[in-house]
């Protein structure tokens, strides 16, 4: 068996019968079987995973590895550790990839090599309104700097492509982020800080099923503002400058952006959802800043009342 040219790289945590639709997809992906390896990083998690065998459809060659529970970041840097692949490609066990998806990001890798890559996430739920909710968001906030600044400034890590050995150089995912949020903005940022560029391939789409319940859905949002705080205090750092959020403008034309004709049909429906998105959101990263602040405040003395002091 020859090195394959990409290694598709799968993080799974307790999502069997996702991670099984994920593999079926993999396994219809057009192009040459040869050309691909499927690394799965089981992230510990506690139910079993489907038989796997030893390829993901018709010959496509599958590795499985396994780790503690360290997050997703930890698990798509343990699969790369041991890629064989030129180009590695990331995705998650609850996405299903379109057929075109490796072929087009493989062309767009080979034309351009020292590119981060990504492509189209498409709600796999529509019927779901929080993980339409959410998908709007991301949908926006991709859109955003695209068209307002220029050029692209991120991608989600489960639709997400680039040279193996430019991964490496960077260090891979950073794993410190709290609550496993906030990676893929963090990479994205230390990417084009190191001069890189991006490319957004549209043939390279993937559909993104993503249960949300409403206690997840806040949940979701909460947790993501505890990690953008961490990926903005990083940045500063990284940067040497002051922390400045998005202008108000951003934050009001995300709450209008159901109302566009990008989205979904009755897209008004949408429009609490994302409110509630945002406070919660606001909520993660004002209990980060409180936490943050008690692990500054020194432990008062200890008292020395009723202390038998006739030794000193």
């Amino acid at each position: 068996m020859g090195v394959p040219d990409v290694s598709i790289i799968v993080p799974t945590y307790g999502r069997p019968a996702q991670l099984r639709a994920c593999l079926d997809g993999i396994a219809r992906l057009d192009g040459a079987r040869e050309r691909l390896e499927v690394i799965i990083v089981d992230d510990g998690g506690r139910d079993e995973l489907p038989p796997l065998g030893a390829s993901a459809g018709d010959g496509v060659p599958l590795r499985l590895v396994i780790q503690p529970h360290r997050g997703p970041g930890a698990a798509r840097n343990a699969g790369a550790a041991v890629a064989r692949g030129r180009w590695l490609a990331f995705i998650d066990d609850d996405c299903i990839p379109s057929s075109t998806w490796i072929s087009a990001l493989a062309r767009a890798l080979e034309a351009h090599p020292d590119r981060l890559l990504g492509g189209p996430v498409i709600n796999g739920l529509p019927d779901n309104p929080f993980a339409t909710s959410t998908q709007l968001i991301a949908t926006y906030v991709t859109e955003y700097y695209a068209e307002r600044r220029g050029s692209h400034r991120f991608f989600t890590t489960n639709n997400l492509a680039l040279a193996a050995d430019r991964f490496r150089e960077l260090g891979g995912f950073d794993t410190t982020i709290p609550s496993a949020t906030a990676e893929d903005k963090e990479f994205c940022d230390r990417w084009r800080a190191s001069g890189y560029r991006m490319g957004w391939v549209p043939d390279a789409a993937v559909h993104h099923f993503h249960h949300l319940s409403f206690r997840r859905f806040l949940r979701q949002h909460y947790n993501y503002g505890r990690g953008l705080l961490h990926f903005h205090r990083m940045r500063r750092k990284r940067e040497g400058r002051r922390l400045v959020p998005e202008p108000l403008t951003f934050y009001w034309n995300l709450l209008l952006y159901p109302l566009t004709a990008r989205a979904p049909h009755r897209g008004w429906r949408f429009v609490p959802l994302l409110m509630l998105s945002q406070i919660a959101t606001g909520a993660g990263m004002m209990k980060a800043v409180l936490a943050e602040r008690l692990r500054r405040t020194p432990a008062p003395l200890p008292s020395l009342e009723g202390e038998d002091h006739a030794g000193a």
